[in-house]
């Protein structure tokens, strides 16, 4: 059994910071992709950043430049710091990872519950 836990999000003034952060634990041999993605009311789920097993990131246009993506392999963690949030950023962040749970098993996407981040004056 994998669980995947988000922690940080909430409210912030336009041009202010949030991190968050999302751990992994349970039955975990290894992680291979991890990302963020955010859904906005009314709109589909979109892709926020990804990190890879390796150094290669990717980030949509919305965040480039102001969002940056790490990972803690040792703590099973990936992060998303945001910086001048602007209020078009206002969605439900999610956490995702690709786990697999033994050598040579499939690699199974895993979601966190999501939070709200809020960006308004």
């Amino acid at each position: 059994q994998v669980q995947v836990v988000e922690a940080g999000g909430g409210w912030v003034q336009p041009g202010g910071s949030l991190r968050r952060s999302c751990a992994a634990s349970g039955s975990i041999f290894s992680i291979n992709a991890r990302g963020w993605y955010r859904q906005a009311p009314g709109r589909d789920r979109e892709l926020v950043a990804r990190i890879s097993s390796g150094v290669s990131t990717y980030y949509a246009d919305s965040g480039r430049g102001r969002f940056t993506i790490s990972r803690d392999n040792a703590k099973n963690t990936v992060y998303l710091q945001m910086n001048r949030l602007k209020p078009e950023d206002t969605a439900v962040y999610y956490c995702n990872m690709k786990i697999s749970a033994r050598l040579r098993g499939s690699f199974i996407d895993y979601w966190g519950k999501g939070t709200l981040v809020t960006v308004s004056s």
